[in-house]
């Protein structure tokens, strides 16, 4: 899904723009979709989903669009690209990071196709990258785990440790800790997206170890399951999971890739569909806070949408320094923020992260 990016830069000056190719004419403009889960997953490869039926929606008539999930990431990859191609799709969205080097094969073979690749960091003329900053949900949650913790032990249910998750389990810490200073954070890696047995185990153990609340960066709602079943909070990923822990659901961070999918849709109909990089966050759309449950009280929610409103006016970073790491040595200056290149290859746990980060 997502994301392994070593000292990459991504500055909007870094960002330059290559035309591709004009828009194949044809009764319907063919798109396609590679996901890495199912689409039943309630998470990441299901939010993608709802991304390529708001693309019907807004062009009827004029597109056909088919999907392909359940993909692993590696060579089964290209041989699944490259059929999306032989059946005529002309707009391919290639949604986990690990689909990269198999679109950048795929693509060099067929200029007159546009693909858009979700996490990545190479591109060409014909192939766009696009992702969210799930960092900025991250430190809203965080701030609600911090007012909401009795135990001061949160639980956080990883995915595999590369920097989108590393990112995302400090961000969520330090905002944590501006509420909560003793609170020690807890992460289990399952090392997959979307194994649901796993992550349940992983909720379990970590509510054993003391964890009163749960989040997670994986993409089955099990481990907001767990929680119900405990009696304990949690927060969904990717899209809403209240339905799936009415009590123990206090909010979800929503990817929501609508918007952009129906722009690039837009721009290879009309021509004018050029190569580039979008980052977007919370101003942007790309990532939303779900309905809050009712049993936050009022302050708690007033600090969430104080923060959510200061990270989308950009009063607020995620990452604002002085920031130390788990062993005390200086990562980000005070009155520094952190830059993309730096939270694009994030590989160090902040001061509250219990455990050491794994090596891949």
């Amino acid at each position: 899904m997502k994301t392994l990016f070593k000292s990459v830069v991504l500055g909007a000056a870094a960002l330059a723009l290559a035309s591709a190719a004009p828009a194949v004419a044809q009764d319907k403009t063919k798109i396609g979709f590679i996901y890495v889960g199912p689409i039943g997953d309630h998470g990441w490869s299901y939010r993608h989903d709802v991304g390529r039926l708001a693309i019907e929606k807004a062009f009827p008539g004029k597109v056909e669009t088919t999907y392909v999930e359940s993909v692993p990431e590696g060579a089964d990859a290209e041989r699944v690209i490259q059929q999306l191609v032989s059946k005529g799709n002309n707009l391919i969205f290639t949604t986990s990071f690990g689909f990269m080097e198999p679109t950048l094969k795929v693509a060099q073979r067929n200029p007159k196709v546009f693909f858009e690749h979700a996490t990545g960091f190479k591109r060409a003329a014909n192939v766009a990258t696009y992702a969210a900053r799930f960092h900025e949900g991250r430190t809203v949650i965080g701030t609600i785990a911090g007012k909401m913790t009795k135990s001061g032990i949160v639980g956080y249910v990883a995915s595999v440790p590369i920097p989108e998750v590393v990112s995302g389990i400090n961000a969520f810490t330090i905002a944590l800790r501006k509420e909560r200073p003793d609170a020690q954070v807890k992460v289990i890696y399952v090392n997959s997206w979307y194994d649901p047995g796993k992550e349940a185990a992983a909720a379990k153990a970590l509510i054993d170890q003391g964890a009163d609340i749960i989040t997670q960066h994986t993409d089955s709602p099990a481990a907001i399951q767990e929680a119900e079943k405990r009696g304990v909070y949690a927060f969904g990923q990717a899209s809403d999971m209240a339905k799936f822990g009415g009590k123990a659901h206090l909010t979800s961070i929503i990817d929501n890739w609508d918007k952009y999918y129906v722009e690039r849709t837009k721009a290879v109909l009309d021509g004018t569909w050029k190569s580039g990089d979008i980052w977007g966050g919370l101003d942007t759309g790309m990532v939303e806070i779900g309905p809050y449950n009712p049993v936050m009280p009022k302050e708690v929610v007033d600090a969430a949408e104080a923060v959510k409103k200061g990270l989308i006016e950009g009063k607020i970073h995620s990452f604002t320094g002085p920031l130390k790491d788990k062993d005390g040595k200086e990562r980000i200056a005070a009155g520094k923020t952190a830059t993309d290149a730096e939270m694009l290859s994030m590989d160090w746990y902040v001061e509250g992260v219990s455990g050491d980060l794994p090596k891949k």
